[in-house]
């Protein structure tokens, strides 16, 4: 029985740390968890933070989506700051944009509005009052840009090939033409020389005449 209770005793000390563990790089004063300013992207961001967080502060980073679920972990969590990031609207801010709709009465109410920063035709837009036919078109346009961007890497790449075949048959008909040559001038080589080996052995009648 000691050995189970010190296993238990264990678990709610390193736990409990856990729980209340600032996460790198941003600071921690209370239930208080501020990461802004600190040039964070979305794949940098931290995915844990202390479970009585109140007050999470994400504002004038690089985050342009959020990880879906990131949120709803903390359900002491009373305020959050978001502005000052550029926001895609696209198929990533689908979690944001939910979250926002079902906040709690109050949360963000005196912070700054969420805003989108692309695509262009949604600069500006409030994230949380977009329609689902203009997040589901901006889908549609990024990836109409990635099939375009794609097909346009393939075109190059096609053309690449071209080149190096073409230089590929180019340098092999040069190097047939060279080896054509060096043939014919060995042969002629050849040739001279046994001209001039049987005039070494004519006699000498043969070679006044």
């Amino acid at each position: 029985m000691r050995m189970k209770e010190l296993h238990l005793l264990c678990l709610l000390i390193f736990g409990g740390q856990s729980s209340l563990a600032c996460p790198h790089p941003c600071t921690c004063h209370g239930s208080q968890v501020d990461c802004s300013s600190r040039f964070l992207n979305s794949s940098h961001l931290p995915s844990v933070y202390p479970a009585n967080t109140t007050e999470l502060r994400l504002h004038n980073n690089r985050l342009t989506t959020l990880p879906n679920g990131l949120l709803d972990k903390l359900s002491s969590l009373r305020q959050v700051s978001l502005h000052g990031n550029p926001w895609a609207c696209d198929c990533g801010v689908l979690y944001l944009r939910a979250w926002l709709r079902r906040r709690p009465g109050g949360s963000l109410s005196a912070q700054p509005q969420v805003n989108c920063s692309s695509p262009p035709h949604l600069r500006g837009r409030l994230v949380e009052f977009l329609t689902e036919e203009e997040v589901l078109d901006s889908c549609h346009y990024w990836y109409c840009d990635l099939a375009l961007t794609s097909q346009v890497v393939l075109f190059v790449f096609v053309l690449v090939q071209a080149a190096l075949l073409a230089a590929v048959i180019v340098f092999l008909r040069r190097f047939e033409k060279l080896s054509n040559e060096a043939r014919r001038t060995k042969e002629e080589s050849l040739t001279e020389g046994e001209n001039q080996r049987e005039n070494v052995f004519l006699p000498l009648s043969d070679r006044s005449s």
